[in-house]
């Protein structure tokens, strides 16, 4: 379930047994349901798909503080090599290699195919002339929504800005 912070803005993906407990102690309304219901001896409601939050919440946005992890640099980088554009067979690089005196920061770590990864194995950019075709960065908060559900619903696409 797509949760909605009280200002409709996405800040999580939740469980349907979450999103259930929410909506029953009020503090959620269903903006968008599936079809199906969820039954209890008595009660039966909308299984919903996106909830919002009755009142606003506030979110940390210290995304550099995240974990980074392969499917969050993968995502952010659109699940593809930023050297040659491949989808397939992914790793992660470090831009500026460990062994030279880079670190495991957001701003050093791309998605990068095996074969990409081996070429430039632990040269320099330049050296090498293999540059990353966006710069890496610190991902937008909405990155994670999408490490949470790969495949994103239909439901949600309007949620979403299309930047994540």
């Amino acid at each position: 379930m797509l949760v909605l912070n009280a200002t409709y803005e996405p800040i999580n993906v939740c469980t349907v047994r979450r999103a259930a407990v929410l909506l029953l102690k009020e503090k959620a309304e269903i903006i968008e349901h599936s079809s199906f219901e969820l039954r209890s001896e008595n009660a039966a409601i909308p299984r919903p798909v996106v909830i919002r939050l009755v009142t606003f919440v506030k979110v940390p946005r210290d995304t550099h503080r995240r974990k980074i992890t392969r499917r969050a640099v993968f995502a952010r980088d659109g699940w593809t090599c930023q050297y040659c554009g491949s989808r397939a067979n992914l790793t992660v690089d470090h831009v500026i290699p460990r062994s030279k005196g880079g670190d495991s920061t957001w701003d050093n770590i791309v998605a990068s195919c095996a074969p990409c990864n081996r070429r430039k194995g632990d040269s320099l950019p330049q050296k090498v002339g293999m540059h990353p075709r966006h710069p890496p960065r610190v991902p937008h908060p909405q990155v994670f929504i999408h490490v949470a559900s790969p495949t994103i619903p239909a439901a949600w696409k309007q949620w979403l800005p299309e930047a994540a």
